[in-house]
């Protein structure tokens, strides 16, 4: 089906293409909010400009991953990272809000090409057996880059609030060239006709036993983002740590999570499967969760944090891992399907994890156990439909 490629050649490529890409998003992160204050916004038009991203991602992940499974995974990723770049320039230039809107609008409708059918390109090019070390790479390129990304921007912020635009945009560039003159292609000319319908890839993927794997992810993703949103908040308030202290909290954290996607994942994946990896990672996470209450001083704050890291990073690289083995469309619909997903729970898990901590400061962390617990549910029904439907076969 696939072009044969070097996996060793091929994969520290996608590594470098997704450090980058999450590097130059990381590197607006602590930057955006303060330089929308200046050109205006208000804190719901801040938040209503964050969501829109997010929105933009889960209404054409999909239609991208479809599209890298007809044209293929080159020109889409290329396209992708072109108009991440755009959109940090155009971010860089605005003046009015107005512009600083339509920036992130086009931005996160072409960026949301990015994810999907970079791990579609991993399905490609890795076995079954490898396939989890694959993503598991790709996992930890992301890590990586969101622990380099906001510490490049907070110190380019010093020279002026538009500068780390200009960084990302240029980091944007540095990694379009470096997938049109250095990555190739990894569908053949009789892959990219196999999968030509625009509906029929959605319907099967959204039929059967897999369709649990895309809702598993949604609560993860729910979990995940209700803390980020909340967790300053309650470490402030739990063990008075500031915005310097929480930085490392959030850089050690980002690392234990890089080291264990990069070196674990393939290993445990390899060994005992994913859908034991994926299970291991929601106990850990639960742990994590109910540690995180317990929280006292920095050092706790670290370790437990890192913990809940450790269990949430390794989940969603053995479900992409899983979901491409299991799927009969193409790789890049169930991808970016997943990413859509992935993209609602981010939408509504801030949201939701406020209105929630504005109760109580422990809810967040205590419904995340409640959602890690109902993906851990779903995951069961989804390998009990899976062996009956090879029992049958």
């Amino acid at each position: 089906m696939n072009i044969t490629l070097d996996i060793k050649k091929a994969l520290p490529i996608l590594f470098a293409i997704m450090f980058l890409v999450m590097v130059g998003f990381g590197i607006i992160i602590p930057v955006l909010p303060f330089y929308a204050e200046e050109i205006g916004a208000t804190p719901t038009e801040l938040g209503l400009l964050m969501a829109v991203y997010s929105l933009m991602q889960l209404l054409f992940a999909p239609m991208w991953g479809r599209l890298s499974d007809r044209i293929g995974r080159k020109p889409v990723i290329a396209t992708g990272i072109a108009g991440l770049a755009i959109s940090f320039f155009l971010m860089a230039l605005s003046t009015q809000l107005w512009m600083l809107f339509a920036a992130r609008i086009i931005g996160g409708f072409l960026s949301s090409a990015n994810m999907p059918t970079i791990m579609a390109y991993v399905a490609d090019i890795t076995s079954d057996e490898d396939r989890g070390k694959g993503m598991g790479i790709i996992g930890a390129a992301i890590g990586l880059g969101f622990v380099f990304g906001p510490a490049i921007g907070g110190v380019f912020s010093k020279t002026s609030l538009e500068m780390p635009f200009y960084i990302a945009g240029f980091s944007s560039l540095l990694t379009f060239l470096l997938v049109v003159f250095v990555l190739k292609e990894s569908l053949t000319e009789e892959a990219k006709g196999q999968h030509t319908g625009k509906r029929a890839p959605l319907r099967q993927a959204l039929s059967g036993p897999s369709s649990m794997l895309f809702f598993l992810q949604l609560f993860v993703s729910l979990s995940l983002s209700g803390l980020e949103a909340t967790f300053a908040y309650f470490a402030a308030e739990k063990a008075g740590l500031g915005t310097v202290k929480l930085g490392y909290i959030f850089m050690i954290m980002g690392f234990a999570g890089a080291i264990v996607q990069g070196g674990l994942v393939g290993r445990l994946t390899k060994r005992f499967g994913e859908p034991f990896v994926i299970q291991l990672g929601i106990v850990v996470s639960v742990v994590g969760f109910a540690l995180i209450l317990f929280v006292r001083d920095f050092v706790t704050a670290a370790i437990f944090l890192s913990i809940f890291g450790i269990g949430n990073g390794v989940i969603r690289p053995s479900v992409s891992a899983l979901l491409t083995k299991k799927t009969k469309s193409g790789y890049g619909s169930a991808t970016g399907l997943l990413s859509s997903f992935d993209s609602l729970g981010r939408i509504v898990g801030p949201p939701l994890g406020g209105w929630l901590f504005s109760i109580a400061i422990g809810l967040p962390y205590i419904s995340g156990i409640i959602l890690s617990v109902i993906a851990f549910t779903l995951f069961q029904v989804y390998s009990k439909r899976s062996k009956q439907l090879s029992s049958v076969a």
